[in-house]
C-alpha cells in the first residue's frame, strides 16, 4: 500500500509570498509571473514547513519571515506531466519586497493583475458591470430549468454583490470558482469549456486558485488579527497604515474612523520622528508596538475596516 501511495502521488510545497510596496499588494512569483514559488517535498526536508522555505529561497533568493499553513490541495484531477497524483500544501507567507530578486524570471507582481474585478478602492471596476455581469448573465440562461436558472441568480447576486446585495471582499475565492464553473477563466478552458474569457492574468496548474485561497485568508485575518504589521516598515504614517489595509482590502477606508480606531486600540506609539520628502505638511512618525503585538496575536486584535463615505 505504502509503495503504490509513493509510486502515484507526489506532494509539492506552493507558497503566496505576500507584500505591500508603495500602497499596492504584491506577490512574488516565478516563470515570468505565470506560477507561485513552488516544489517538491523531499524526504531531507525535516518538515513541511522547512521544504516550502528552502523552495522559495532557492528558487526567489528571497528569505521568508510570517509564515502560516495555507490549505491541502487534493482534488482528483490534480496530476503532473506523467499523470502521477499531486497533492499541494500551501503556506502564506508575509513580508517585505526585497526589490529584484537577481533570478531570471521571478518577481513581484502586483495581486491584482490576476484578479481586476476585486479592486474597489475607487469603487466598483467597470468591469464588473462591462464583462462579468453580462458573461455571468448568459451563463444562467444556460441552466437546465427554470429552478436551475434561479439558484445560479442567487449565487450570482450574493457572491459578487449584484441586485440589492453587498460587496464582500472577504468571499474573493468563490468568486474566483464561480467564474472557473461557469467557465470564464482561461483555467477552466484548459478543461474544455469555451466560454469567453475575462480579463485577469492567469497562471499555471490551479496557481490562481491558491492565490486567491491565500489573498482570502489574509483579506479576512486582517480583521481581527493584526498581521498587517508584517507587512509594513519599521517606520511609518498613519495615511501608509491606511493605505496597506485598503491595498490588501481593496476598498476604501473612512480616514477619521480608522485613526480613532487605531488609537483606541492602542496599537501604535510615536518615533518621535517625522515623515520627509512628501508633498505637503510633515507628518508623524509611528511603529507598532512589540508588547501589544504579542498580546494580539493571543487575544486577536480588530483593525478598522469601516466603508468609505
Amino acid at each position: 500500500m505504502t509503495d503504490t501511495f509513493e509510486r502515484n502521488v507526489t506532494a509539492e510545497l506552493v507558497a503566496v509570498l505576500i507584500a505591500v510596496t508603495a500602497g499596492e499588494p504584491r506577490v512574488l512569483t516565478t516563470d515570468g509571473g505565470q506560477a507561485l514559488p513552488a516544489g517538491p517535498f523531499e524526504l531531507s526536508h525535516r518538515s513541511l514547513q522547512a521544504g516550502m522555505r528552502d523552495w522559495v529561497e532557492t528558487q526567489t533568493h528571497h528569505p521568508l519571515g510570517y509564515v502560516e499553513q495555507l490549505y491541502t490541495f487534493a482534488d482528483r484531477d490534480r496530476s503532473d506531466a506523467v499523470g502521477a497524483r499531486v497533492i499541494s500544501v500551501s503556506y502564506l507567507g508575509l513580508t517585505r519586497e526585497a526589490g529584484e530578486t537577481g533570478v531570471a524570471q521571478v518577481g513581484w507582481q502586483d495581486w491584482y493583475r490576476y484578479f481586476p474585478w476585486e479592486d474597489h478602492r475607487a469603487g466598483a471596476p467597470a468591469m464588473l458591470a462591462e464583462h462579468i455581469e453580462p458573461a455571468l448573465n448568459a451563463w444562467i440562461a444556460q441552466a437546465g430549468d427554470a429552478t436551475a436558472a434561479a439558484q445560479r441568480r442567487q449565487r450570482v447576486n450574493l457572491t459578487f454583490g449584484l441586485d440589492g446585495a453587498s460587496w464582500n471582499e472577504d468571499m474573493l475565492l468563490q468568486r474566483y470558482e464561480l467564474l472557473f464553473e461557469a467557465g470564464l477563466v482561461p483555467e477552466a478552458q484548459r478543461r474544455g469549456q469555451t466560454a469567453p474569457t475575462l480579463p485577469g492574468q492567469a497562471m499555471h496548474h490551479d496557481h490562481r486558485r491558491i492565490l486567491a485561497t491565500g489573498m482570502a485568508r489574509l483579506r479576512a485575518k486582517i480583521k481581527y488579527r493584526p498581521v498587517v504589521f508584517e507587512l509594513m516598515p519599521p517606520e511609518f504614517t498613519l495615511l501608509q497604515l491606511q493605505l496597506a489595509v485598503e491595498a490588501l482590502a481593496g476598498r476604501g477606508l473612512h480616514k477619521q474612523n480608522f485613526r480613532r480606531l487605531i488609537e483606541q486600540q492602542d496599537l501604535v506609539e510615536e518615533t518621535g520622528g517625522m515623515a520627509t520628502g512628501t508633498a505637503g505638511r510633515p507628518a508623524k512618525l509611528f511603529r507598532f508596538r512589540r508588547d501589544v503585538l504579542a498580546e494580539r496575536a493571543i487575544a486577536g486584535s480588530k483593525l478598522p475596516l469601516a466603508r468609505q463615505v
